[in-house]
């Protein structure tokens, strides 16, 4: 074994314990190894290592722009309301009985996200989903776990389905095998899809909890409150105290949000700051606490001009929900760097992550996609955040942008081209995406800005740097060594007639657990070299072999952190962590099931 092979071994064994430790966020461990293979590359002049130029060389991979590609057809789709049809149907379904309707959206939802990126599908849909489950007394949780997974069936059916399909492909032309066709995951997607929407239908009901999104289980007064501005009174005894000092916390049902002093909101914990003559402080008041507000001495709360400050103004305020996008600017930022409650006029009371609630040091928390925030403020606020593309309000379905809809056949038009142009092979897929962006730009169905904005910068970070890490992998021998590793492990505990459906299930295996704790794009890019050195090794096609990491990296069904859709859903719907095991964990059977029995069928090692 040679220091090269060592080092790659210490390299990839970084990039796992990172990913599962989440001390750094996956595109940034993933541009650490990059960083990393560039610089030992450089200094040391290794024959075994890729050089710069091949390292580089990654960036000119073809999946990468179909994958972006791919993220603006989507997002153009749902600015012209493609999703909205989805909503439109599932709206008239909500007096079926509770078997029936998860099927239909089940099966809905999964031809949808066979097409279109599955994030948007299930970020435009959880607030439809959330109101629909009002109208059918059930408990969100009863719904969103079936919605994340219908979008998660559904991108196992084409090649357009998911960014990991896109990313083997590219990974098995480059290898010098035909790249896997538009329809041809489908022969094993539709049964996922069928047996998977069976399995939900039948015991769905049973294992999925029955739990409340974080203000339903509020009481009404607790729901709603009063934001009041107050001023400090001059000459009064709160001058140079804190709130709490002050005794302006004694009334029941009055809490102190912020203080703006000079027409400047104050940073930090208002409650620990002195508070100055002249200061107006922003109150959340219950019902119950408006008419001690109102007497507290050392402070007024008046609609009129009075000692010289300015008109103060009460307004009904309430306690909403919100999903942070994907493609939020807002997400590394903490809120003090957003200015949170003086860019969206609303108060953050708690942060929902990861099936913990964050209350604590909100203002030095970085947000990210999928956290669920718990925020205050009033209607019109409220209001105009539900139009807003950095986060999404949950009590409520976004407002559709009604200009685009004529632009819809457009869109839906351009989609059906791209499909037959790849199915048909009348030119690469590449191709065909490329020239279909094209057209959604210059035909207004999407905006230039829009487009970019909709682009995961993160997925393809991650992307680039597991790609160089396969590559240093398989320049190195290390691929060639954990293949031979693996059938020589096989070989010695399988019989002959056994030994490739054996390791078609390792393959699996393997790649189904990096997905659950990893990423699924760094499973098929650490994964598919893996899978073409045991092909070479065995003297076989090693088409089987990626077919089933693709199934493994896309199934991903038992942790609400392997799969993108699943951690969004996870706040939303007040999961624990283990919810996603109960329910998923079959599912996660089922999909290896038929996946063994239907790959050596029809690919033939």
């Amino acid at each position: 074994m040679t220091w090269e092979i060592i080092f790659i071994f210490v390299l990839l064994g970084f990039a796992i314990i990172s990913f599962i430790w989440e001390r750094i966020t996956a595109d940034l461990t993933s541009l650490t190894v990059f960083c990393i293979l560039l610089f030992v590359s450089m200094i040391t002049n290794s024959d075994s290592l890729p050089s710069l130029e091949e390292i580089l060389g990654v960036f000119g991979n073809s999946a990468l722009l179909t994958i972006a590609c791919m993220f603006i057809v989507s997002a153009a789709l749902e600015r012209t309301g493609a999703i909205d049809l989805i909503t439109a149907y599932l709206r008239k379904l909500v007096k079926l009985p509770y078997r029936a309707f998860v099927f239909i959206m089940v099966l809905g939802v999964g031809a949808a996200s066979a097409f279109i990126n599955n994030t948007p599908v299930v970020i435009v849909l959880m607030p439809v989903i959330l109101s629909l489950s009002k109208e059918m007394g059930l408990a969100p949780s009863k719904l969103l776990i079936p919605l994340s997974y219908a979008s998660i069936f559904g991108g196992t059916c084409t090649l357009l389905g998911t960014s990991t399909n896109l990313l083997a492909s590219g990974m098995l032309r480059d290898a010098g095998h035909a790249p896997i066709g538009m329809f041809e995951l489908a022969a094993v997607g539709l049964p996922i899809l069928l047996f998977g929407s069976i399995y939900l239908v039948l015991f769905g009901e049973r294992l999925l909890p029955n739990r409340e999104t974080l203000t339903s289980i509020l009481t009404d007064e607790e729901r709603k409150e009063f934001i009041t501005e107050a001023f400090v009174r001059p000459g009064s005894n709160l001058h140079g105290q804190t709130a709490k000092n002050g005794n302006l916390h004694k009334g029941r049902g009055i809490r102190l949000l912020e203080i703006i002093r000079r027409g400047i909101a104050l940073p930090g914990d208002p409650n620990k700051q002195e508070l100055q003559n002249g200061d107006r402080l922003l109150l959340a008041c219950r019902p119950s606490g408006i008419a001690e507000a109102q007497s507290m001495k050392g402070i007024k709360i008046e609609s009129e001009l009075a000692d010289g400050l300015e008109t103060i103004a009460t307004n009904e305020g309430a306690l909403v929900e919100g999903v942070v996008t994907p493609y939020a600017s807002v997400t590394g930022l903490t809120l003090s760097e957003i200015n949170f409650r003086q860019r969206f006029r609303m108060i953050v009371m708690a942060i929902h992550r990861k099936g913990a609630n964050q209350r604590e040091r909100l203002s030095s928390l970085r947000l990210q996609p999928g956290d669920t925030l718990l925020m205050m403020g009033s209607t019109e606020a409220i209001d105009s955040l539900a139009n807003n593309d950095e986060i999404i309000i949950l009590d409520r379905p976004r407002v559709p942008a009604r200009s685009l809809r004529v632009k819809m056949p457009i869109a839906l038009c351009t989609t059906f081209a791209v499909v037959v142009m790849a199915t048909m092979n009348l030119i690469p897929i590449v191709a065909s995406v490329s020239i279909g962006v094209a057209v959604l730009l210059l035909s207004g169905c999407i905006k230039a800005k829009e487009a970019y904005a909709s682009v995961e910068w993160s997925i393809l970070v991650i992307i680039f740097g597991m790609l160089a890490l396969g590559l240093a992998m398989d320049s190195t021998g290390a691929s060639r060594l954990i293949a031979e590793s693996m059938t020589g492990l096989v070989s010695y505990l399988a019989p002959n007639h056994l030994q490739n459906i054996i390791m078609l299930a390792l393959i699996y295996v393997i790649t189904s657990t990096f997905t659950e704790f990893l990423s699924n794009n760094a499973s098929v890019a650490l994964m598919v070299p893996i899978s073409l050195g045991i092909a070479t090794h065995l003297g076989i096609d090693p088409r089987p072999f990626v077919v089933a990491s693709c199934i493994a990296a896309s199934a991903s069904f038992s942790t609400p952190i392997g799969y993108q859709t699943n951690t969004y859903v996870y706040g939303v719907g007040g999961y624990r962590f283990f919810d996603f095991t109960r329910v998923g964990l079959p599912l996660n059977l089922i999909c290896f099931m038929l996946t063994i029995i239907i790959v050596p069928h029809l690919w033939s090692f």
